[in-house]
């Protein structure tokens, strides 16, 4: 069958709506024929499944309609993997979101109105705004056109753990950190804040941040308050140090114990029910904390990815503005 091309829509006139759309999902219909996006053409092309399009066969039609390569290979891609698969549509998602394809579920179609997953195609090269991902599956096609896929998810970061002292506790600020000389057992062992001095030593040493949150609190009272950690946080790793106090803030008020994830590259690693440090298990989570309209490429936010797997944790990424904090996950993911 020919195809003609109009206005970036391939147009298949009769019996092409039961050869393309009623059997195999492409396109969507057209009275008896059928209207078909330059992927999907370009897939059927490729398939020998349609003769040409205005005389162009595949390789004609690719080299011509170039700028839509990388969205072939992942589309070729799934359709191997035994989905099917539609342009994105206003019927499909928001018309501010940025998505090419949506995959339905394996033995569906477009007719079912299901959807499995929402893909948006990016070369590896790019650069993704990192509040933009969500419900979204990232389809990364690298230089040698392999393809990574990697969901993305906004979640609800939450957990049980929580910590009440009828008492205050004193500390003394030494550089970047506080100690607590006599500290109550129930700081560290039951709310995980700073780490023993030794194994007979019950000396606490508090980060600045933990510090922060505890004099904020009420908990904790050093010489100077609140400003006088906050300004020595400010000192030692600048604007840095509030966005990351906000961040800790916020996870302790979602009842998440945040500790240091520098040994994972993260800015913190997260326990959601911590009754007890004696009986801790793996953190669950990694957190890194950017600037709301962060942008990274995707080879960097596979990196990050490929660190949190291989320690048995997920990546989340805390994005602040002016105090907010919005979350979004990114993981691997074989379709």
């Amino acid at each position: 069958m020919e195809g003609h091309l109009t206005d970036g829509v391939v147009e298949v006139g009769a019996n092409g709506r039961e050869r393309y759309y009623d059997s195999r999902g492409y396109g969507r219909p057209q009275g008896d024929g059928v209207a078909l996006s330059r992927v999907e053409a370009a897939h059927l092309l490729y398939r020998g499944d349609l003769d040409s399009v205005d005389g162009e066969a595949f390789a004609g039609f690719l080299t011509e309609h170039d700028d839509i390569v990388v969205d072939f290979l992942v589309y070729r891609d799934l359709r191997d993997r035994g989905f099917y698969l539609s342009v994105a549509r206003e019927d499909w998602v928001d018309a501010d979101e940025e998505v090419d394809f949506v995959v339905h579920p394996r033995g569906d179609g477009p007719w079912d109105g299901s959807v499995e997953h929402r893909v948006r195609v990016v070369g590896e090269r790019a650069s993704v705004e990192l509040a933009s991902l969500g419900d979204v599956v990232l389809a990364v096609v690298d230089e040698e056109s392999e393809i990574t896929y990697l969901e993305t998810d906004a979640p609800d970061v939450t957990g049980s753990s929580d910590l009440a002292l009828d008492d205050t506790v004193e500390g003394v600020l030494l550089d970047d950190r506080v100690l607590c000389w006599d500290p109550p057992e129930p700081l560290y062992e039951h709310g995980f804040y700073g780490q023993r001095m030794g194994r007979d030593d019950d000396t606490l040493q508090l980060s600045l941040l933990e510090a922060a949150h505890l004099v904020e609190t009420g908990v904790l009272s050093i010489a100077g308050g609140t400003e006088a950690v906050t300004e020595r946080g400010r000192a030692v790793e600048g604007e840095r140090f509030d966005r990351r106090l906000t961040v800790y803030r916020e996870l302790r008020r979602r009842g998440v114990v945040p500790k240091t994830g520098f040994k994972f590259g993260a800015d913190f690693r997260t326990y959601a029910d911590v009754e007890s440090v004696d009986d801790l298990g793996h953190s669950e989570l990694l957190v890194r904390v950017l600037p709301a309209d962060t942008e990274l490429s995707p080879r960097d936010l596979a990196l990050d990815v490929r660190l949190a797997h291989g320690v048995r944790k997920r990546m989340v990424f805390a994005l602040v503005d002016d105090g907010t904090v919005t979350w979004r996950l990114a993981g691997r993911l074989t379709p």
